[in-house]
């Protein structure tokens, strides 16, 4: 099995179910209060569970006719044909002729898969045990620095998918890491970054993991060795190793492990192959978290809740294989955003999480989604015919509700938005003493939290009327400021807690909307062919950065002048 079934994508702006949609919206008049008036009934009806999640798409601007088009629209582009594919190995990333196995990084190990002669689950379970082999050593400190000190700071060098996952899921996850051990993120290759999260470390209790597949990524192998610079010099100034070759080199050997595939520049960075964990090309970056990409976050919560996020990310893979599209979630919600992007004119997309644990989570979804899904060319290289990709953001409730949410109730621009909760907090406090007012003492702190998760949506959807406003009391001349026109689509996520199992659930979600966007649109979504050019040019460009006269004289003139003004201002 080596490639996809030769056909090129559907064009599914000539489907007729595009057709449909395209004059439902045409003659579309939201108008979420006469429809739930209508149908007491709606928000059961478009109420799903998947897995743990229960999601609510009651509030989205769709009728029934919009629902059977969308569904339509995936049969017509042959969605599940695609979605099986996948989930078999077929080299649905066509442009680089790769299988797109994520969901095999979760897959049990009683489930056998075998891909182009090659055993996936087996080699899969075979380096997740020598992650967590390696995750055990350290949480017990058994794994010791130069000096015999256990591991107290693991730093995670890399970039992209190999930073922002882990640092996402570590600052979900933060409750289930283990006492003593804390996990900090250097990423950008500007030198503060590495700076400031090395300043007040101990170097003989801390491990730096370096996260890069090719173990040639500028950014990560430049950040690597400006910390392993540090590691010596810091561990010379300490007494803990001699000024030597072998004590530079044992340091390494001590305090440096790798998640990569070149074990030879591995080795050459002074650091033992034995101690490098491995993934696959079928795994991009940005789907990478539940791989050894994951290893920091393996040791600080634990194999057993490492695994529990697994079984998170599979229980969602079944439901998106298994269940009938009319119930299942990230298809119904990837079809909504196809909704909003190609026939309500959305160019943005919030999640909105009423959970502080879940702050990076938006940072998340931007690479997931956008890198995905920001292309111009289909996957058999011609045009698309239709807009793709959504620009996502967000920010945790309430800091949210204080900044930008002004813009989504009362802007001009649909800005179709997810929010999502747990029911049960982390850290469960109560407000003893109360304001005297509207908060009472002893009240908890968390569902006062959760009524403005819950306001927030109703209010976007319902808004306020002119003469609910004057009924207020407000003066006229302010009543049409105060007036909220509702209709403003969300889609409400809530969970038990945020469990490892729950959050792979939120990732797996997310990445299978993405999906769904995707084979709409005809594109390959495991590519990021659109993040080289930068990169090569900055290759090209940085002799002249350092004073190379001829490098500078090949540059276009903006760019030139722009290298010759750094230069005189860092003088």
């Amino acid at each position: 099995m080596t490639s996809v079934p030769a056909r090129l994508p559907v064009d599914a702006t000539t489907t007729n179910a595009w057709g449909s949609l395209t004059e439902l919206s045409k003659n579309l008049r939201p108008d979420l209060r006469g429809w739930f008036a209508a149908d007491p009934a709606r928000a059961e009806r478009l109420s799903h569970q998947a897995a743990d999640l229960h999601v609510d798409l009651s509030k989205n601007l769709v009728t029934d006719d919009v629902l059977a088009a969308l569904l339509a629209l995936a049969d017509e582009v042959k969605l599940t044909e695609r979605r099986d594919a996948m989930f078999a190995g077929e080299h649905i990333n066509v442009t680089e002729d790769r299988a797109v196995l994520h969901t095999a990084l979760r897959r049990p190990a009683e489930e056998p898969l075998t891909v182009d002669g090659q055993d996936i689950t087996a080699d899969v379970q075979d380096e997740l045990a020598k992650v967590y082999a390696f995750a055990e050593k350290v949480r017990s400190g058994e794994w010791t620095g130069v000096t015999g000190e256990p591991v107290r700071t693991i730093v995670n060098i890399g970039i992209g998918g190999s930073d922002l996952g882990p640092v996402m899921a570590y600052e979900a996850l933060e409750p289930y890491v283990q006492d003593g051990l804390e996990v900090r993120f250097v990423s950008n290759i500007d030198p503060t970054d590495v700076a400031q999260k090395t300043a007040d470390l101990d170097p003989t209790t801390t491990l730096f993991i370096v996260a890069s597949k090719t173990f040639g990524t500028l950014e990560t192998l430049t950040n690597a060795r400006l910390a392993r610079d540090w590691l010596w010099r810091s561990l010379v100034a300490a007494g803990a190793v001699e000024d030597s070759e072998e004590g530079r080199a044992d340091a390494v050997a001590k305090h440096f492990v790798a998640v990569s595939t070149a074990l030879d520049k591995v080795e050459a960075f002074g650091i033992d192959p034995e101690n490098a964990f491995g993934f696959w090309d079928w795994v991009g970056g940005r789907y990478s978290v539940d791989s050894a990409i994951g290893t920091s976050l393996a040791v600080a919560i634990g194999p057993d809740a490492f695994a529990e996020f697994l079984g998170g990310f599979h229980a969602m893979d079944e439901h998106f294989r298994t269940e009938p599209l009319e119930r299942n979630v990230p298809v119904l919600m990837g079809l909504l955003n196809v909704w909003y992007v190609n026939f309500r004119d959305a160019h943005t997309h919030a999640v909105l999480p009423y959970a502080q644990q879940l702050h990076r989570f938006p940072a998340y979804l931007q690479q997931l989604t956008m890198e995905s899904n920001g292309k111009s060319v289909r996957w058999d290289g011609t045009p698309v015919t239709s807009d793709t990709g959504e620009v996502f953001w967000g920010e945790p409730g309430t800091n949210g509700q204080h900044a930008f949410y002004q813009l989504i109730h009362q802007g001009t621009r649909t800005i179709p938005a997810d929010f999502i909760a747990v029911a049960n907090p982390a850290y469960p406090l109560t407000d003893a003493v109360g304001d005297g007012g509207a908060v009472e003492a002893g009240a908890d702190v968390h569902g006062l939290f959760l009524a403005n998760f819950f306001a927030q949506t109703k209010a976007l959807a319902f808004g306020k009327t002119a003469d609910e406003v004057r009924a207020e009391g407000v003066a006229e001349d302010l009543v049409s400021a105060k007036v909220f026109s509702g209709n403003r689509p969300t889609t409400s996520i809530l969970a038990p807690a945020l469990t490892p199992s729950v959050l792979g659930q939120l990732v797996a979600l997310y990445e299978h909307i993405t999906f769904v966007q995707g084979v709409v649109w005809g594109i390959d979504s495991f590519d990021q062919w659109g993040v080289e050019l930068g990169k090569k040019l900055a290759l090209e460009i940085a002799p002249a950065v350092a004073g190379d006269e001829a490098a500078l004289a090949a540059q276009d003139p903006s760019t030139a002048a722009l290298i010759a003004k750094y230069r005189e201002l860092r003088a």
